[in-house]
Order: C-alpha cells, then structure tokens, then sequence
C-alpha cells in the first residue's frame, strides 16, 4: 500500500489534514524499518502496522497514537532504537512506542492467576490507555490474519491467550465491540468442533429469527410516532458466537432457555426519550418479570449504559429489547475511547484529553464507591472498576521468560530474586535490567525485565537490609546473616523464635480448616490464629507457631500457596 492508497483510507476513518505531516513521517520510517520483511501469508510485513494504524484512525484517535501503531514493531529491529523514535518523532510518541513494546515482551502460560497479573500489569504499564488500546488492534489484526500461521499448536495458544487475557482487557475498559470481534475470532482457533457446530445451527436458526423480528419493526414506529417519540433508529444484533456459546453451556445446552439469540435496538435521542421508549414496548407486550434492567441510572463497571427489557411479543415469543442514546451506543462500541471522541474537535492536545480523562474516571469510581457501599455492586465488580487507577503503586517486572511478577513500587532486583526463589536472592551476585548491567539497589519499574546473576556459596550481604522494599526479602537476609558465623555473632545457639504467617485468601467456608490441617500434617502445633474477615473478600489469616526449621518453614508455606484461594503469604518473626 502506498502513501497516496493509505491516505484514502485515513480520509475515510476521519484523519484530519493537520494530522498528516506525522502520520506521513511514521508512514515511511515503518517503511523503511521493516523493508524485506515478510509475514507468514507472504504479505509485506509493513501490511501488519498499516492495518493496525487504520483501526487506530477509525477510533478517531489523533496522530500521535496513529503514529505509534505504525512504528509499533521498530524498535525490535536492530536498526532501531527508542531513542531514535525520540528523536525524530518526540516524546508522546517514543512514550507509546515503548509501552507498546514493553507488553509484547509480556509471554501468557496459562495459569489463571497469571492471567489476572498479565492484566493488571496491561493496565499498570499503561498509564496512558492508547497503549491498551493500539496493543488490542494489533491482536485484532494478527487475529484477522491467524489462518496464515503454519503451526496449529500455535493458532491456539493464541487464541487462547486471546480469550482469557485481551478480550477481558477489551471489556475492561468498555470496548464491547472489540471484546466481541476478538472472542468471535478466537473462538473458531481455539474450539474448532464447537465454533463448527454452533455456526451450523446459526445457519438454520437466525433467518427465521430475523424475519420475526422484521415484523415488529413497523408496530414499533407506529407506536412511537403515536407518542410524538423521535426514533433515530431501530435494528437487531445478533448474539456473538463465542458469549452465546458459553450462555448455551449455562443452559444445559438448551437453545429454548437462549432469549436474546437476536435483540432489538433501539435509537432515541436522550434518556428522557429512552424512558418513554420503554414505556411504550411495555404498552405494547406484556415485560417478563424481574427482567427489566436500567444500566442507564446504575451503569455497568465499564461505564456501560442501556434500558434492557424482555417482553412477550406476537405468539407469546420472548424478545429483547436495548433502549439507548447515541451517545451511550457509541460508548458501548468504543468504550473508554469513546470518551475523547467529543473532545478531538476542540483545541486540547490529545495527551491532555487523556489525562482529563482519567480524572474524569476518578469522579466516576467516587460514584461508584458509594453504590458500593450500598450494596448495590459485589465487591468484585468495584474492585474490577478500579483496576486502572488501584495499582499505581505496584509494579510489575518481567522475567527473561517472560513471566510476571507483582512488586510494590521502589523494589530492587534483590527484592525480585527473593520472590522468584530464596535460593536465587541468597546467592544474587549482580544483576541485568533490560539487558544491561546494574546494581543489585536499582529501582525497578513496570516492564523492566530483570536477569539475577547467581554465584556459588554467596551470601546476602547486610547493606541489602538499606535498600530492599519487601518483606519476604528483609525477612530472608535476617535469617541468613543471624545464621552465619561470619558474622561473629556471640550466640552459640539461639532459641528457635516463633514465626508468624499472614495469609492472604480468599474468604470462604472451610479455609481456616484446610489451613490448620496443613500445619497438622508437619505435627506442629497452631500457637495463634487471627483474622479480620469481616467486611472483606481477601481477609489476612495470622497463623503463629513456632518451625523446627527454615526447611520447615519454605515447605508449609509451598503447601499453603497450593489451597483453594490463597493469594500471598508474608512471613515474620513474634
């Protein structure tokens, strides 16, 4: 595609000619970049960033962040370097270029617990939501074109980090169109049998359903045009596949128990109008009870919002019925992008859109809170609204494997090596972050990835108690150091002190059981047991009782981490 074809398309996704000059520089330095490059369908790799840039343009966001999805993939090359985009683009784009690099080096292995990191570390890292947003086009994208990859294996594991980290991501953040495009597109690499089956059955059952509902439309307009009701439009959507077929799996697989295989929208032009709208359907078919829903006066955690109703139509069918205005139909598209949409046509520069934005979010997370409170949200669909704005003082840190860890803001690479192993901090001689040499005292931050060099028969070193945030870290270089006889400490055998355990899990019934069992298994006895469950769905366990042994210690808690719920375990000295 050149420049002169890739210009078309951007005046057709709305780019403005004052976004052209940046865009046009991006356009060619990508060009150059990946010059030679293939992909597996033998296309120019330079048709990837393009396709991405585009459904960047469509989302109206400005040329910064267009920019950023065509250079998107350059600083992997050896040719390229941050700097360089720096220098040649500016800072707001070297900022999205490296957050967008930064989460591909981010590798999925399937835990679920490790999902819900992979998450959070999304969200962490992008402090500016474009990143998010570009990296979830950049999947769309590598999804539209998955049936290239030679390697079956591959298409699936995917697919699959698809489903259970990016489309949550999408949904997250409000984007149900894009959540609805990436588990549809997912759904038939990562199920095959079961996308195959349920496409068959669509076949048969839409196209009936469609005509049904064809012939409701102008009862409908009828009505409304009665009532003095301006309708902007009305129009069904089909169920997406991949939510249908996990709604079929809720329901016994009974397609009879499925209402809402394809609902009516409709289009009015303000909530005002959105009430008497419903009042009308209501007027017209009797509404199955307990299933009216008005997201509009309490949104959903994503800022969703919509009248929802199911009535008995003509012969007794069960139809749905979405009740919304433009403004929350392009929210309910868009999402979070949908936010600075309105604003783009006024002088504010885009980055400062966003950071309005995100104060915005706050007021609406007050909002939030005190529903909440009220008891109107379960204390995981606040927690979930939060996400953005809750982890900005953790971090999180890649593994050469690319795996994440979760540490708290201002932690050194002797704090990451405790976490991955007390071996591996004991025995830490020097470190790597992103590829070079530091002290083992740098500060860290989110998508550092950080390689530990080991020495054999090291030890930890008493400075490290200056620096390190953790306490699993300040906890482990006590013990060492007090058991060291370098350290000529005039103790020829000291007592074995109590320890303490703070657990943190999952509130449910039968958890202090389990936890006690654990201990009776190493025949230790339970000293003192302590908890503040209430009012709390991860409540801290405090287990005191005193080990044999270190040895003993490391292997109560690995038994521990492996209950039903347990989330982290603190270990400290009574």
């Amino acid at each position: 595609m050149n420049w002169e074809e890739y210009e078309k398309k951007l005046d057709e996704c709305g780019a403005t000619k004052n976004d052209r000059a940046v865009i046009k520089r991006a356009f060619d330095f990508a060009h150059q970049a990946h010059e030679g490059q293939k992909r597996f369908s033998g296309d120019p790799y330079i048709s990837h960033p393009l396709n991405v840039s585009l459904k960047v343009a469509s989302l109206k966001l400005s040329a910064p962040a267009v920019a950023a999805a065509l250079l998107h993939d350059t600083v992997e090359e050896e040719k390229t370097t941050l700097n360089a985009i720096k220098k040649k683009f500016g800072e707001e784009i070297a900022l999205l270029v490296d957050g967008l690099t930064k989460v591909k080096k981010i590798k999925y292995r399937g835990a679920e617990r490790q999902a819900e990191s992979m998450r959070k570390m999304f969200l962490a890292l992008a402090q500016d939501i474009r990143v998010v947003i570009i990296k979830l086009m950049d999947r769309l994208h590598n999804l539209e074109t998955l049936w290239a990859h030679p390697k079956p294996e591959k298409r699936k594991r995917i697919a699959l980090e698809t489903l259970e980290i990016f489309a949550p991501l999408a949904d997250r953040i409000g984007m149900w169109n894009v959540k609805s495009k990436l588990e549809d597109l997912a759904f038939e690499y990562a199920f095959p049998e079961e996308f195959k089956w349920l496409a068959n059955e669509m076949k048969k059952r839409i196209p009936q359903r469609e005509k049904y509902l064809e012939e409701l439309v102008p009862l409908i307009e009828k009505e409304f045009e009665k009532e003095n009701i301006k309708l902007l439009e009305i129009s069904w959507r089909v169920k997406h596949y991949y939510s249908l077929w996990k709604k079929l799996q809720k329901k016994d697989m009974d397609w009879s128990r499925i209402k809402d295989l394809a609902a009516m929208r409709i289009i009015v032009p303000d909530v005002e109008n959105c009430y008497a709208a419903l009042g009308v359907i209501h007027k017209l078919w009797r509404p199955l009870p307990g299933r009216i829903k008005d997201f509009i006066a309490l949104p959903k955690s994503n800022g969703y919002q919509s009248l929802h109703t199911d009535v008995f139509t003509k012969d007794g069918r069960i139809t749905e019925f979405q009740i919304r205005t433009p403004e929350m139909h392009r929210d309910s598209e868009f999402g979070i992008a949908a936010h600075w949409i309105y604003d783009l046509a006024g002088k504010s520069s885009e980055a400062a859109i966003f950071r309005r934005n995100k104060f915005a979010w706050v007021k609406q997370f007050q909002v939030w809170q005190k529903e909440f409170q009220k008891g109107k949200y379960s204390t995981q669909e606040f927690i979930d609204s939060l996400k953005i704005d809750f982890f900005q003082d953790r971090i999180f840190i890649l593994t050469p494997k690319g795996d994440v860890v979760d540490l708290p803001e201002g932690a050194t690479p002797v704090d990451f090596a405790y976490h991955i192993h007390s071996e591996i901090g004991d025995s830490a001689a020097g470190c790597r972050i992103n590829g070079k040499m530091a002290p083992l005292s740098a500060g860290l931050k989110s998508g550092d990835v950080v390689e530990i060099l080991t020495q054999k028969n090291k030890k930890p070193s008493r400075e490290w108690l200056e620096f390190v945030k953790t306490s699993l870290a300040k906890n482990r270089i006590h013990f060492v150091l007090k058991k060291s006889s370098s350290l000529n400490l005039n103790v020829k055998k000291e007592k074995i002190r109590k320890r303490e355990f703070i657990i943190i899990a999952k509130n449910r019934i039968g958890l202090l059981r389990e936890i006690a069992a654990v201990f009776a298994s190493f025949r230790l006895n339970i000293e003192l047991v302590k908890s503040d469950a209430s009012g709390t769905e991860y409540p801290a366990v405090h287990i005191v009782f005193t080990p044999k042994n270190e040895e003993q210690m490391r292997k109560i808690k690995i038994k521990l981490k492996k209950l039903q719920g347990v989330e982290n375990i603190r270990a400290s000295f009574r």
